[in-house]
């Protein structure tokens, strides 16, 4: 028979005698009355086959219930369809920051829509990341969407070295290889924060840095630096050790001891901006009415503090998107850029 020859469906019973069994892709043939090779055909793309038998494949693919054994193509396309998020942190950090949640969530709802898996992998401890690798040089993932990066951390690297592409989150470790990222424009971002607490008529604003050694830590304290120039002294700057309530928590309490006279603080996160909201509460100062304090993500948790945060919007997304795209293109061996993300103001009652 033509591949391409009118479809003939045949009975019910054959379809459900297929399912009763486990249905094959004779099966679908059979009752779209089409060859294998047709069947074939639309399963990888439906290149060269005619419209009628397209859509008696498809029809006797949902009669049957027959779907891909993925396993048995990724022999023939050496392609596994899904995608590893790999998050170079502790466990609890992907529970406590929203931030992460959310990025995680965006990207399994983007390659879902097309057909793909993503598989978290943590890599937090040198065992964990030694596991990454070995996932990843047996060609269990099509690529790596690598998330939460910290200078000095190898993995970048030897991922690299493994030859599965890689998207960054952020701006990769420096000294890393060079590989595409997708950021949001932290040190903007910062900079538009900076400046908004100086037009609310702060006259000493410190600051609640990030790690510094992540692309967030160093690109927000840099902004606020470029806003406030010779201001930016040390006394009005405390770094957090990560990313955590605990650590604003500390930070804030560091700066209310070296600057006791600040009314204003521009905090790298939103999740460190709810421990420093402790902090302030816990001495006595109030916000906005004592101290201005603005944040930076708009995740979840800045509509929720008390008060509701003035914050620093990266559109997580868009990011998610963004490196859901140049991580395909990747995959199929087209080119692709780095990317970066504006980020806007977003004004709440904090500040």
């Amino acid at each position: 028979m033509p591949d391409d020859a009118p479809a003939h469906p045949k009975s019910r019973g054959a379809a459900r005698r297929a399912q009763r069994r486990g249905p094959t892709m004779e099966d679908v043939a059979t009752l779209a009355g089409v060859s294998r090779g047709t069947v074939s055909r639309v399963l990888n793309g439906a290149n060269h086959v005619s419209l009628a038998s397209l859509e008696a494949v498809r029809e006797a693919m949902r009669q049957t219930g027959y779907v891909v054994n993925q396993s048995a193509r990724s022999l023939v396309t050496r392609r596994s369809g899904a995608v590893a998020f790999v998050l170079s942190e502790p466990s609890d950090r992907l529970f406590e920051d929203p931030v992460l949640g959310a990025l995680l969530r965006h990207c399994t709802q983007l390659l879902g829509a097309q057909g793909r898996s993503l598989m978290l992998l943590l890599a937090g401890t040198p065992e964990e990341r030694e596991r990454v690798l070995v996932f990843a040089r047996a060609g269990h993932v099509d690529g790596v969407l690598l998330v939460s990066m910290h200078d000095g951390d190898p993995l970048a690297a030897d991922l690299v070295g493994t030859g599965v592409p890689v998207v960054v989150c952020g701006r990769p470790p420096l000294d890393g290889p060079a590989m595409p990222y997708v950021a949001a424009d932290d040190r903007g971002g910062a900079r538009l924060m900076t400046q908004y607490l100086l037009d609310r008529g702060a006259r000493r604003i410190a600051t609640v840095a990030g790690p510094a050694d992540t692309a967030g830590g160093v690109e927000r304290l840099a902004g606020f630096r470029d806003v406030l120039g010779r201001r930016a002294t040390g006394r009005v700057v405390a770094r957090s050790a990560e990313y955590s309530i605990e650590a604003g928590r500390n930070a804030m309490t560091q700066l209310l001891s070296s600057c006791p006279d600040l009314d204003a603080v521009f905090v790298a996160s939103d999740l460190l901006a709810v421990g420093a909201l402790q902090a302030l509460s816990g001495a006595g100062r109030r916000v906005p009415e004592d101290v201005l304090v603005g944040g930076f993500d708009d995740s979840t948790i800045a509509s929720a503090t008390t008060p509701p945060l003035t914050t620093i919007r990266q559109p997580l997304s868009q990011v998610a998107g963004e490196m859901v795209e140049v991580l395909l293109h990747l995959v199929a061996g087209r080119a692709a850029s780095s990317r970066v993300l504006p980020t806007t103001l977003v004004r709440r009652d904090s500040a």
